[in-house]
């Protein structure tokens, strides 16, 4: 059932599974929802997790015409809904979200117990003309750029099918009617527009005044890197020293909860059982 909480700015939907247990909040990439943790929300209540699926502002049930979209912005939602719901907390974000999560951790540090981002764009990016020499890589930002510029929900659903290459979710089709119809919504792809045009340096720099343990999860076949593993252990070099570690899903895309859920979850379960114990 849907909930929401007023902040400033705007209203945030959200949504809680399970009585019990740690708190687990989840935060999607842009032009998604909380859908996308829609197989990874119950394996996480079976394990003994209270787990709320947050839908960013801008997305999903949550309103539009904020201020601002930028991570830290969306980290102040994070922080909020955490305390709205009596953390402490571990946070889940992806792309966006991960850097998002990022921040929130850094500025406060009593509320996050743990952190684990997906494919989470986390840094400055450092792009060259080399860079389009690698095909999936260069498909994969020429979608983007068309999304951005020409606000179009087919080079969005271009972009979608390259950024979950070979094996695609069971419930693929009727999802991508879903979120193409949410972009269709007033002021909605505007919102991914604009995300898509803001720089994660905040989160970058947030990187070093992260004081739990986190995991980065990154898909191996990720087109939004020349090198998702790369990507990855650079995340990792940039928190303080031993807090980090790194796990690689083969053949993964952008979105490694959805499309290997079972092999996501067999990385960030255990992570999670320790950080518990």
């Amino acid at each position: 059932m849907t909930e929401f909480l007023n902040v400033d700015g705007g209203t945030i939907a959200y949504e809680v599974t399970g009585a019990t247990g740690p708190l687990v909040v989840l935060a999607h990439g842009m032009g998604d929802s909380r859908e996308a943790y829609r197989f990874l929300t119950p394996a996480l209540v079976q394990a003994g997790y209270r787990v709320a699926a947050m839908d960013l502002r801008g997305h999903g049930e949550s309103s539009v015409g904020w201020a601002s979209y930028t991570r830290t912005a969306l980290a102040g939602d994070l922080i909020a809904l955490v305390e709205h719901l009596g953390g402490p907390a571990i946070l889940v974000g992806h792309s966006i979200a991960g850097g998002a999560a990022t921040i929130a951790a850094a500025k406060a540090p009593e509320l996050i117990t743990a952190l684990v981002e997906l494919a989470p764009f986390t840094r400055k990016q450092q792009v060259n003309l080399g860079d389009m020499r690698v095909a999936a890589y260069r498909r994969g930002a020429t979608a983007l750029m068309g999304t951005t510029i020409l606000g179009s929900t087919k080079q969005w659903a271009k972009y979608l099918d390259l950024a979950y290459p070979g094996t695609k979710p069971v419930d693929w089709d009727a999802r991508l009617r879903q979120i193409t119809a949410m972009l269709r919504q007033p002021g909605r792809m505007k919102v991914l527009q604009k995300m898509g045009t803001i720089s994660p340096v905040d989160a970058g720099e947030q990187l070093g005044n992260v004081s739990c343990p986190t995991l980065i999860v990154q898909g191996a076949l990720d087109p939004d890197w020349v090198s998702p593993q790369a990507e990855g252990e650079a995340i990792v070099a940039d928190l303080p020293t031993g807090l980090g570690r790194l796990a690689m899903i083969d053949g993964a895309g952008h979105y490694p909860h959805v499309q290997y859920p079972q092999q996501t979850l067999a990385v960030v379960l255990p992570f999670l059982a320790g950080v518990r114990a």
